[in-house]
């Protein structure tokens, strides 16, 4: 990957025997990696948090159902498939905005369904080579995106983003920070502002952390700066990721992105998305349609382990929001850019790469 371009940080690692994932609730501070040997933990990872980004959290419930493989060994077939979907949908539900989940759980159940094998083992072999195409897949669309992306960026100036889409929430090289990565490596001077995303601090912890890493400028805001910033003429393109996006273009992404939409439309700055095709819902009608995960109210109320609000003050915590259509600029994937009207643009990119998205 590095030699292609990529992100000298990838969220995940694959041994054979055993997933191994980057604790991302511990960086900056400390690189831990924790290894995974059976579905169910890969499920409550998932959860947790340990892993998270859309298209990095389907790559690693791939990687979980072929973990999964060893309720396969029940006597026969039909109770060995039986005993795998039960694992497969503890996984599918660990976190329900990201659609990626469902999409990579799918896409390894087909592979199973259509595929010959005799055995638990044989069974597991096909899995892992979905994993593996599924991860392999990521990255090249991530390439993909990011030149289509590019060209859409200015030849100079400052680019906001909201939360972490870049090589820790995906298969190692990102989807919004991935059209930075490629706008940069074609000689454009981008410079970056990154929220802090509250509250698990994506953007302070991890999109601040990856930048800086791979050495591309990058300054912190607190998230109630950036309209300040907006207001003087400092930002000149938005660009996120997203967790699903709905058939009529409706954009499902961390908390504070419809607040980031509002800010640009006010001020006439392009609003970018940035997303795999894997994340086009086409059957969600419109963002009112899309689960929105709620999270505990702790993650609100405490800070790195410590009650910063009253005790008894509870705290509303929605994991995600829901930006309409109309405040979207393009929708950049790696098989082109979307312009308004998006029903019609999702339909026809769907329909080019021969129906709905594959499972």
């Amino acid at each position: 990957m590095a030699e292609r371009g990529g992100s000298g940080v990838v969220p995940l690692r694959w041994s054979g025997e055993a997933l191994w994932l980057l604790d991302q609730r511990r960086l900056p501070r400390r690189e831990a990696w924790l290894r995974y040997r059976s579905s169910g933990a890969v499920a409550r990872a998932i959860t947790a948090m340990v892993v998270r980004g859309a298209p990095a959290i389907g790559i690693t419930a791939a990687f979980g159902l072929v973990l999964a493989a060893g309720a396969l060994r029940r006597r026969g077939r039909a109770a060995g498939l039986a005993a795998w979907r039960r694992r497969a949908a503890v996984l599918a539900a660990a976190r329900p905005t990201a659609v990626n989940l469902a999409w990579a759980v799918r896409r390894l159940e087909a592979r199973l369904a259509g595929g010959a094998w005799a055995t638990a083992a044989e069974a597991r072999r096909l899995l892992e080579a979905e994993a593996l195409a599924a991860w392999r897949e990521d990255f090249e669309a991530n390439l993909a995106m990011g030149a289509h992306g590019a060209a859409l960026l200015p030849a100079r100036g400052t680019v906001l983003t909201h939360c972490n889409a870049g090589a820790l929430a995906t298969g190692g090289y990102g989807t919004a920070l991935g059209v930075i990565r490629a706008a940069r490596a074609a000689g454009k001077d981008i410079r970056v502002l990154a929220d802090e995303t509250r509250p698990w601090l994506q953007g302070a912890r991890l999109t601040a952390w990856e930048l800086a890493r791979d050495g591309i400028p990058v300054t912190l805001l607190a998230d109630g700066a950036a309209g300040h910033h907006f207001r003087q003429g400092r930002i000149q393109a938005v660009v996120v990721g997203a967790d699903r996006i709905a058939a009529n273009g409706d954009v499902a992404n961390k908390i504070g992105t419809y607040t980031v939409a509002v800010l640009a439309r006010q001020h006439g700055v392009p609003f970018y998305v940035a997303a795999p095709t894997s994340t086009l819902d086409p059957g969600t009608a419109s963002g009112d349609a899309i689960p929105i995960e709620e999270r505990p109210g702790e993650e609100v109320t405490a800070c790195a382990g410590r009650r910063v609000a009253p005790p008894g003050v509870p705290a509303a915590n929605p994991a995600f929001d829901v930006t309409p259509a109309e405040l979207v600029t393009a929708i950049v994937t790696e098989r082109g850019v979307l312009r308004p009207p998006y029903g019609a643009a999702i339909r026809r990119l769907l329909g080019a790469a021969g129906g709905e998205k594959r499972p």
